[in-house]
């Protein structure tokens, strides 16, 4: 498949860039604006709860990225009930008209881990009332296949815990999701730095998406960078297929015919 061919599509809606980024924890949104364009990403995702949108008292998110260049996708960050995050969305869609969404229903704050009963309930309700669902879960391809059923229309198992940086923790199962599910699979928390963004697409992954790992590096514009390179080289390694591990050498020239 040509590079050029090679889109992700979510929803219907076609995007070059497989790289999904946040806009919490940058120092400025103007620092925000730069590494989003560093990266290369065609979709935001915002935490309604805590970013400014609405305010013009101060500084508002759409100053600096604009919402009809780049796609906003509102999320459901801070929320530990099913009744809050659906709620939470419906205000946003009231706000800006944003359908596509991504719902995120946290357990303990300690782990934040998705509670994936309330991230159930809470995502039937959502595509009852017409919302395209693109939900975090659990790295479980029993829970996934579940959500697809359901009609979400993207899965995004947690690589680690969010915010904790510790790559991708469980590979087998990232495989397991990518191979059964048919709408696209997403990698979303816990990526650190550029190897954990190729990892993730050399599994076979549709994208990835981060936050922490951007913002809080010591220079976030170059990080950002390295992530849209290593999220285009881990595709394109995936699409053209590793060689087989071996358990002994094998010479790259070979040893018959020697002089």
């Amino acid at each position: 498949m040509a590079a050029t061919q090679d889109k992700l599509i979510i929803a219907g809606r076609e995007f070059s860039s497989r790289l999904i980024i946040g806009t919490g924890k940058y120092e400025t949104y103007q620092q925000n604006a730069d590494a989003l364009a560093a990266s290369g990403a065609d979709i935001v995702t915002v935490a309604v709860r805590r970013v400014n949108l609405t305010n013009p008292d101060e500084p508002l998110l759409v100053d600096f990225i604009d919402p009809q260049k780049t796609v906003y996708l509102p999320n459901t960050a801070g929320c530990f009930t099913g009744e809050d995050a659906v709620r939470t969305l419906r205000l946003a869609r009231e706000a800006g008209g944003w359908n596509l969404v991504k719902l995120e229903v946290l357990s303990d704050p300690k782990h934040l881990y998705p509670d994936m009963v309330e991230t159930m309930r809470a995502a039937k309700l959502l595509i009852a009332d017409g919302f395209e669902v693109m939900v975090y879960c659990s790295d479980d391809p029993v829970f996934a296949r579940k959500l697809e059923d359901l009609g979400c229309a993207a899965i995004m198992p947690l690589g680690a815990p969010i915010g904790s940086g510790l790559g991708i923790q469980n590979q087998v199962n990232i495989r397991l999701i990518v191979e059964q599910t048919t709408v696209p699979v997403i990698v979303d928390a816990g990526v650190g730095t550029a190897s954990d963004a190729a990892i993730a697409m050399e599994l076979g992954c549709d994208g990835v998406l981060m936050n922490t790992a951007i913002a809080e590096a010591k220079d976030p514009i170059l990080m950002a960078k390295a992530m849209k390179h290593a999220v285009k080289a881990g595709r394109q390694a995936y699409l053209a297929g590793r060689m087989a591990k071996k358990k002994y050498a094998d010479p790259s020239s070979p040893l018959g015919g020697l002089i």
